[in-house]
């Protein structure tokens, strides 16, 4: 088993690109370049979560967690587009929020835990 299956973020992230494939890349009406820039933002957030795991420095893994964080924020924002646009029910939009929200302060957490320690 890879470092990566071990964390629930991870598997949460895996949960959420599903999800965002199956409920919101198949809607018609949205256009191409949203429907790509999503599902490559739902990707990144667990493709850096895994290539975070494999570094040995805590500077190397803090960097890839900071950029999952980037594109779980990323996810959240074309979402809000498209709400916005009427694509997405409030609803679809809330449910998917509060799944990023979680990601997003997981993810949080592991990046302030592995910033460097202060010496006084």
């Amino acid at each position: 088993m890879f470092d990566s299956e071990k964390l629930l973020v991870y598997t949460k992230a895996k949960v959420f690109n599903i999800e965002i494939k199956n409920e919101i890349l198949s809607i018609v009406k949205l256009d191409r370049i949203s429907k790509d820039q999503l599902r490559r933002a739902a990707m990144s957030i667990m493709l850096n979560i895994a290539e975070g795991t494999s570094r040995f420095s805590n500077a190397d893994k803090r960097n890839f967690y900071v950029i999952a964080r980037g594109s779980t924020i990323e996810c959240v924002a074309i979402l809000d587009l498209l709400a916005a646009e009427k694509i997405l029910s409030v609803e679809t939009y809330n449910k998917f929020y509060s799944k990023a929200e979680e990601i997003s302060k997981m993810l949080f957490a592991m990046i302030r835990f592995l910033e460097p320690k202060k010496t006084s």
